[in-house]
């Protein structure tokens, strides 16, 4: 199976390779350390859709960030994880049927949210209306609410939705590289056009 998938994903790197060669200026244009956040509940997906989908869209030279592919030994979790979704350009947010229970997915989610970032869902054998943030006393009153709002908006976006039993992981890879390429190109024309410098005349 595994074999399949990678040739699959070798086709599809040779497609995308030449769609994305043909806006190469605007992706390039000051690219930053990370363009793509990938968040995960790493027990559940980090060996599956996240890792997949980090590997791809690395072959295809777009910086994605994912946590223990992009930190070294010695970074500090939080300040690391926070710069990268302060820096980054689109979020993929990988939904599985415990992603609500870490606080760590959803303190990512909420700062994806809070900071206005395009966000791609991925439903990876959850369905939206399954995805709820329990009142466990886990949470401060404050942050209850901040995860409860960033998960309803989620839910609210278009996403994929995927079940492993019976899904095509190489359809699910191409499928969300596409449409992280989408936003990010479409984030970049987005961006505010800086006016052009004319020189004072000296006369």
């Amino acid at each position: 199976m595994m074999q399949g998938l990678s040739t699959a994903i070798a086709k599809s790197v040779i497609h995308h390779g030449r769609v994305l060669g043909r806006n190469s200026q605007i992706i390039q244009t000051l690219r930053p350390p990370c363009e793509v956040f990938i968040n995960h509940r790493g027990a559940e997906t980090k060996r599956s859709i996240a890792g997949l989908l980090h590997n791809f869209l690395s072959l295809l030279d777009v910086h994605p960030f994912l946590d223990n592919r992009s930190m070294k030994p010695g970074d500090k979790l939080f300040d690391e994880i926070d710069a990268a979704i302060y820096g980054c350009k689109v979020g993929v947010v990988v939904f599985s049927p415990l992603y609500c229970e870490s606080r760590f997915c959803l303190h990512e989610l909420a700062l994806l949210m809070e900071t206005k970032k395009r966000v791609v869902p991925i439903f990876c054998d959850v369905k939206p209306s399954q995805l709820h943030v329990r009142d466990d006393l886990k949470h401060s009153a404050n942050n209850l609410q901040r995860y409860r709002l960033a998960v309803e908006e989620a839910k609210n976006t278009v996403g994929l939705t995927f079940y492993s039993s019976k899904g095509d992981w190489s359809k699910l890879v191409r499928d969300a590289s596409d449409a992280v390429i989408r936003n990010l190109l479409e984030a970049e024309e987005e961006k505010p056009q800086l006016e052009p410098k004319f020189a004072q005349s000296t006369e």
